[in-house]
């Protein structure tokens, strides 16, 4: 028997995005994961509704390649993210290491995504939640750049703040990318994304 067919793949069945409900953080760095998911339900053709149990919006139905998928967008602002996370976990037995998150990484340039499968949270504390109330940190995420303060700008201001109009095509390509990496988890296994996916570079 080879190796590979001992290695179970890592296939997500659980996708978060996260992000700030209120209108005013629309289409800020800070919720590109919300713009992650959005951009996922549309190529799935699912509609979005909220959910007062799993504290979110939700949706759920079958990927491209025949997956059952669900999608969850907290609603309980970044810092208690895990709270509803953990309300999803729990009503469908969603294995930790089966929850894939989508999330904003300063410490990544606009135009680049990293998958990895465990890690600490970084000082994101949407992470530090999610990571808290899972009680583990053996569960895949797919960072997405929003580049660092320019130094006139604090980081906070930074991170709830729009994209310059010339990052808007960069970004729309990164969402278009990222859609077609979760689809390689759930096709191939998240292992196999991250080898494709993590050396690409979209530029201005």
């Amino acid at each position: 028997m080879s190796l590979e067919s001992n290695t179970k793949l890592i296939i997500p069945e659980l996708i978060v995005g996260l992000g700030n409900p209120e209108p005013k953080y629309d289409r800020t760095r800070h919720n590109i994961g919300f713009e992650a998911v959005d951009a996922l339900a549309k190529a799935w053709q699912m509609s979005w509704k909220e959910n007062k149990r799993f504290q979110g919006l939700f949706c759920e139905g079958i990927s491209p390649y025949g997956n059952k998928i669900r999608l969850l967008k907290p609603l309980t602002y970044m810092n208690r993210s895990g709270q509803a996370v953990r309300a999803v976990t729990d009503w469908y037995k969603v294995a930790p290491n089966s929850v894939l998150v989508i999330y904003d990484d300063m410490d990544l340039p606009v135009g680049r995504l990293r998958i990895r499968l465990s890690g600490s949270a970084g000082g994101h504390n949407g992470m530090k939640s999610i990571i808290s109330h899972l009680g583990s940190q053996s569960f895949p995420r797919l960072r997405i750049g929003i580049g660092k303060s320019d130094g006139n700008k604090q980081t906070i201001s930074h991170v709830l703040g729009k994209f310059a109009p010339e990052e808007s095509t960069v970004i729309e390509e990164v969402l278009y990318l990222s859609v077609k990496a979760v689809e390689c988890s759930l096709k191939e296994g998240t292992e196999k994304a991250m080898s494709l996916y993590n050396s690409k570079v979209i530029d201005n």
